[in-house]
């Protein structure tokens, strides 16, 4: 079976899954692969359940007339939502970064619903395979379409843009993360830019940030047709506060937004930017970043009965577990404790990088420093309790509560650092 076969099937039954505990009826169900699970072995099963068709990569498996055989089912997935997009030819635009993508991706989708119907990506499904299934949710109706990138190896941006083929393009920033993958901080800048290559080859237009030198000079060196926002260009902003929450002053408008963190005004400037471009009013996008409520765990603020919490535990790199601290210090008021977990995926760099914050920590007048985690084990910080796990970290809070402080809570997600959140 072709593509064009399989994509004529899919106009028939328009709902994929790839998860065999989630058959809608009349779905269709890829069977994929992963280090711990083989999809094709549930591919009876989603027939059972009410899926119409499902798509396998193991022979054996195709054993019913609703069940087909395709040599790989993650390439089919991915070629038929480049062929969807391809046929519907909604503008997509697309977003990738070091930090920032998800929360800059959040704020544009705010923004432009203010106007349109618009498609974007939910929560971070922003891989080889999140990618596709949004695409594939695409509707006619959809006037617009906002596509999250991630990646942690060279190249995985060039697989994605080629399959969600963006007409524009935003990379939010690049800083130190994936390391390990990337093996340096030049691959990470080459695989982002990866965007800006395709988007150069496709006649597109890239979203470029004018006071970010990296970015703006590989924009200019790639020859690529930008919509500059940011230092220096037309589109820009002053912070007038972050005590905890971010105002911004803006075309002679104040917004207060509900993002904490100064590092958060290069994202808001970002999504003013694409507002303008797609035409959308001043009152428009005031009231689309004033209403936008983060609510995962990026930048969130939480009260509880003893303390202020600033939640940003979803992910952490030295670039942005740096942003985080520096805004947090400045932040004035109540006294401060932080939890802080491993930066996760830095090779040889690990060392060096957990003791630079380490440092930062100890030269800080935070008066509770709690760290977690292997890496921060091995710093030197002296006024630090450490703890091997969030596990320990809950034991030491349950008998030494905190109260009465501003609590900044951050780690990558692995750390698993929201599990402590209920003890303070």
């Amino acid at each position: 079976m072709d593509i064009n076969q399989i994509y004529n099937l899919f106009l028939l039954h328009p709902v994929i899954t790839t998860d065999s505990r989630n058959c809608p009826e009349g779905a269709i169900f890829f069977a994929l692969k992963g280090a711990n699970f083989n999809g094709n072995q549930f591919a009876k099963e989603t027939i059972q359940k009410g899926c119409a068709f499902a798509f396998v990569d193991e022979k054996e498996y195709a054993d019913d007339k609703q069940i087909f055989y395709v040599p790989d089912c993650l390439t089919t997935l991915q070629q038929l939502a480049e062929k969807h997009r391809m046929t519907l030819n909604t503008p997509i635009i697309g977003v990738t970064g070091t930090n920032g993508k998800t929360t800059t991706k959040e704020l544009i989708a705010s923004v432009l619903k203010q106007k349109y119907n618009i498609l974007y990506t939910q929560g971070n499904l922003n891989n080889h395979i999140g990618v596709p299934m949004t695409l594939l949710q695409l509707k006619k109706e959809h006037e617009i379409a906002i596509i999250e990138m991630g990646a942690n190896h060279p190249g995985e941006i060039k697989t994605l843009v080629n399959i969600a083929r963006p007409n524009y393009g935003i990379i939010t920033n690049v800083g130190k993360a994936h390391i390990e993958g990337f093996g340096s901080f030049e691959g990470v800048i080459n695989t982002k830019c990866e965007l800006y290559d395709f988007l150069k080859e496709n006649n597109g237009k890239a979203f470029v940030n004018q006071g970010n030198e990296i970015l703006f000079n590989k924009a200019q060196q790639k020859g690529i047709a930008t919509i500059p926002y940011g230092k220096g260009a037309n589109i820009d902003a002053e912070i007038l506060s972050s005590d905890p929450f971010l105002s911004i002053q803006w075309n002679g408008h104040q917004i207060k937004s509900q993002l904490i963190g100064r590092y958060n005004l290069e994202n808001i400037v970002a999504a003013i930017a694409i507002g303008k471009n797609f035409q959308l009013s001043d009152e428009q996008i005031v009231n689309a970043i004033e209403n936008y409520t983060p609510t995962n765990n990026r930048s969130q603020f939480k009260q509880t009965e003893r303390n202020g919490l600033i939640i940003d535990a979803y992910n952490a790199n030295p670039t942005s577990m740096n942003a985080s601290l520096d805004n947090f210090i400045l932040i004035n008021g109540k006294e401060k404790a932080v939890i802080l977990g491993d930066m996760k995926e830095l090779g040889t760099v690990s060392d060096s990088e957990h003791q630079k914050v380490a440092d930062k920590l100890s030269q800080s007048t935070i008066s509770e420093i709690l760290l977690i985690g292997p890496n921060f084990a091995k710093t030197n910080c002296p006024r630090a309790k450490k703890f091997n796990d969030v596990t320990a970290l809950n034991d030491y809070l349950s008998k030494n509560p905190i109260n009465g402080k501003l609590v900044l809570v951050k780690g990558s997600n692995s750390m698993k650092l929201i599990e402590c959140v209920g003890l303070l």
